[in-house]
């Protein structure tokens, strides 16, 4: 086993409430039980002597072995298949998927081995190491197939068929066996809390039982997607992946299944990404509605109108940037140093200091997850959307830390005043459609005071761009987003002139890093590499500006950097690796906006992707709206 294989080299299986990272090299090597956000069983990724795995790999005596990963299609059963002279196996990995709405201690992660050719020796280790690697743990065994680990409030089940005989290593369990061509084996590990009764032993028929429900789960709840355009394959392993990191029993997605993954191998941009952002999880539910998942959707709505009724946020305002899966606003962020961090990156984190941070964009993404289209769903939900924007109303105009967490100090960011912008039209709109009470009045001074204010500091004459903040001339990816959200024409001349500069500034051969941090200091050493989901709202951008050579282009090159099994990390290194926190709920849910808008802009009909830049003369600039202080209009 690689001390630290390439983040990349892993496909993730989970049940709704938790997931599971699985290398390619047949490692479980992150599982955190019995919610995404709880402490770790297996977190060898982040120390891989302390942390805890489970492999399950072939050993064939005379090497020679090759190894391929890969997801039976249109599901999350991950497959990886060992190819030696002797023999050629699988193992296929897969978490049933926990169908009842209420959150549960037990979690049952199951790996079926097979042979389909001549016979292969294989090898089996469970090592977890509790509480971030920080707990002991004690092993009893019922027999030769049924060991139980326990920890701190956590018991862990090892069964395996008739096989698969189990041999005490410490504290740990291993086995060796054999198979031929024909024969099956399995190995369930559960998790269930401290005390609580063992699962039955597992027959081999019920585990590959359970393996065609979990197909048949996957395969029923795709048949909901409305896409039907040219990426449907990669389309819908982001739509799975959206899927497997929102949690069940309350519908909040996380950001990734990970923590403490590097942005720069070495380096301190080291997060806890296991948390709702309200930012994240928005875009993620409106990818989603996009693709045609109501009940996503409406399960989210719940959640968010929820936090909204609670209070108690840390900063006192009606939200806070993020909260733990059962909508818990206290991230207490502490530094593990007992674990040395994916090839030595310290420090590594667990919880969020951000949570505190003040982030006004929150309130655009709220409003737009909670008015979708001309939806405004429940009448408790208007109640708390309308609370929300009147006390917005007296709150917009402050400095903040931004989209980005930046941890330098507050600024005036353009980003942050544009989704004010969102929060009060979304607003206005819905309650002059819906005839809904609202103070429309006020809503729309506010709304007009901000995008006067966008306009004339939110503009660099000299770069002839929209800019960062208002006292820099250095640009940002966030406001890729500004003709999506309809606040310029995507023709407009003065959003191509901003689109051109950040081509300039921000995009390596398509790749598109989010702002310059040695000309934007963000209160942190290193450096990073390019951000996915901005270069996927690139391809967005460009498409629907009439770029479509341009955006097609960065759209299947940025389809190679996706991994062996179709996910993306949060970043791409210089050398073309994948780093950060994996997968990304963010990433994957601008690959699906960008598909859409690329298919959408594909066929419309009468266009000549040549003639788009022609018309640029048709356009009023957003610019000729606002009378600036010194100019005339």
């Amino acid at each position: 086993m690689n001390q630290y294989p390439p983040i990349a080299e892993h496909g993730m299986v989970g049940d709704l409430q938790t997931a599971a990272l699985v290398s390619s090299e047949g490692t479980v090597d992150w599982w955190c039980t019995p919610r995404f956000d709880s402490p770790s069983l297996f977190a060898s990724l982040l120390d891989s002597e302390r942390g805890g795995h489970c492999r399950l790999a072939a050993e064939p005596p005379d090497g020679g072995m090759s190894v391929r990963q890969l997801y039976l299609s249109d599901t999350a059963i991950l497959l990886t298949r060992f190819m030696a002279p002797g023999g050629v196996g699988e193992v296929a990995d897969f978490m049933p998927p926990v169908e009842s709405p209420a959150a549960t201690d037990r979690h049952c992660l199951i790996r079926l081995i097979r042979v389909v050719r001549g016979s292969l020796p294989f090898a089996f280790a469970c090592r977890p190491r509790f509480d971030y690697g920080r707990a002991p743990h004690s092993l009893t065994r019922t027999d030769d197939h049924r060991a139980v680990l326990r920890g701190p409030g956590t018991d862990l089940h090892v069964q395996t068929t008739a096989d698969i005989a189990l041999h005490a290593e410490g504290d740990d369990v291993t086995a060796r066996f054999t198979l031929s061509a024909g024969q099956i084996a399995g190995v369930v590990l559960t998790s269930t809390a401290g005390g609580a009764a063992a699962p039955a032993p597992p027959s081999l028929q019920e585990a590959i039982g359970q393996l065609e429900h979990c197909r048949a789960f996957w395969l029923s709840w795709l048949r909901s997607c409305t896409y039907r355009g040219r990426w449907q394959d990669v389309v819908n392993r982001s739509a799975i992946t959206l899927k497997l990191l929102t949690y069940a029993p309350t519908g909040a997605p996380v950001a990734a299944a990970t923590m403490g993954l590097p942005e720069q191998i070495g380096g301190e941009r080291n997060w806890d990404y296991r948390y709702t952002w309200i930012r994240d999880a928005s875009l993620s539910v409106r990818a989603l509605i996009d693709l045609g998942f109501q009940d996503e959707a409406y399960a989210f709505r719940r959640w968010l109108r929820d936090r909204i009724d609670a209070g108690g946020s840390a900063t006192g305002d009606p939200l806070q940037i993020m909260y733990r899966v059962d909508g818990d606003p206290l991230l207490t962020e502490e530094t593990l140093d007992h674990l040395e961090g994916y090839q030595g990156s310290r420090p590594v984190r667990a919880g969020n200091a951000a949570a505190d941070q003040l982030q006004l964009d929150i309130y655009g993404e709220a409003a737009d997850a909670l008015i979708v289209g001309r939806d405004i769903g429940a009448l408790r939900g208007w109640k708390s959307l309308s609370g929300v924007l009147d006390w917005l109303c007296d709150h917009w105009d402050r400095p903040d830390e931004g989209i980005w967490e930046t941890r330098g100090g507050r600024q005036n960011f353009t980003y942050s005043r544009l989704m004010t912008w969102v929060a009060f039209d979304r607003g206005i709109r819905a309650a002059l459609y819906t005839s809904r009470p609202a103070e429309t009045e006020r809503w729309t001074r506010a709304r007009n005071a901000v995008f006067r204010q966008i306009v004339e500091q939110g503009w660099h004459d000299k770069r002839q761009a929209f800019v960062q903040h208002f006292d820099t001339d250095v640009l940002d990816a966030s406001l890729l987003l500004m003709p999506r959200v309809g606040f310029v024409s995507a023709h407009d001349p003065d959003w191509l002139s901003t689109l051109d500069a950040m081509n300039h500034d921000l995009v390596s051969d398509s790749l598109v890093y989010r702002y310059d941090p040695a000309a934007s200091p963000d209160g942190l050493r290193g450096s990073e590499g390019t951000f996915n989901l901005c270069s996927f709202l690139y391809v967005e951008a460009l498409a629907r500006s009439g770029r479509l050579a341009r955006a097609r282009y960065a759209f299947d090159k940025m389809l190679t950097y996706a991994n062996h099994v179709g996910l993306f990390a949060e970043e791409i290194g210089p050398s073309g690796e994948q780093l950060g926190n994996f997968p990304q709920a963010f990433t994957h849910l601008a690959l699906v906006t960008a598909a859409m808008a690329l298919d959408e802009e594909l066929n419309r009909e009468g266009t000549d992707p040549r003639e788009a830049d022609h018309l640029d003369h048709l356009h009023v600039t957003v610019h000729g709206l606002v009378t600036r202080p010194g100019s005339r209009s």
